[in-house]
């Protein structure tokens, strides 16, 4: 049990427990804006240009309900609601255009950071250090690079 203890201990005071819970933080709060952005202001034009309802409200009857004079339902009937489908279609599509061009911002702040030559961007020590390296290995080799 302390040796669980210590790895937790280890794997928080990385940062990597941290990273992960301000990224579902953030993520959570992503997911509110999405839903909001999806059920207020895009699907309420697309329901009035099409049929005048709200796409959530959009479904596929099959077998009408059936219901007694007293208001209570005898027979649910079957009903297939596939507005709420495209709602979620629509949020999943947002979100996933959304991280694709966040991670495309990312990967092309790394690229520029790892690169040695370019001067704008300080290159991270490990990069930094590998690159001496193969500079003294071509050194030592009389300006041949190994293959390794």
């Amino acid at each position: 049990m302390k040796n669980l203890f210590q790895e937790f201990k280890k794997f928080a005071v990385k940062g990597n427990m941290i990273d992960l819970a301000i990224g579902v933080i953030i993520g959570a709060s992503f997911n509110k804006i999405i839903d909001v952005l999806v059920k207020k202001i895009i699907t309420p034009p697309l329901g009035f240009l099409t049929s005048g309802t709200e796409m959530s409200q959009w479904e596929w009857v099959i077998k009408a309900p059936v219901v007694a004079e007293d208001g209570t339902v005898t027979d649910p009937g079957v009903v297939i609601g596939f507005g709420y489908l495209l709602e979620a279609m629509i949020d999943f599509f947002l979100v996933a255009f959304t991280l694709f061009v966040v991670i495309r911002f990312i990967n092309s702040l790394k690229d520029k950071a790892e690169d040695e030559g370019n001067k704008e961007v300080p290159t991270p020590k490990d990069i930094q250090l590998l690159s001496e390296i193969r500079d003294e290995m071509k050194k030592m080799n009389g300006g041949e690079a190994t293959a390794g």
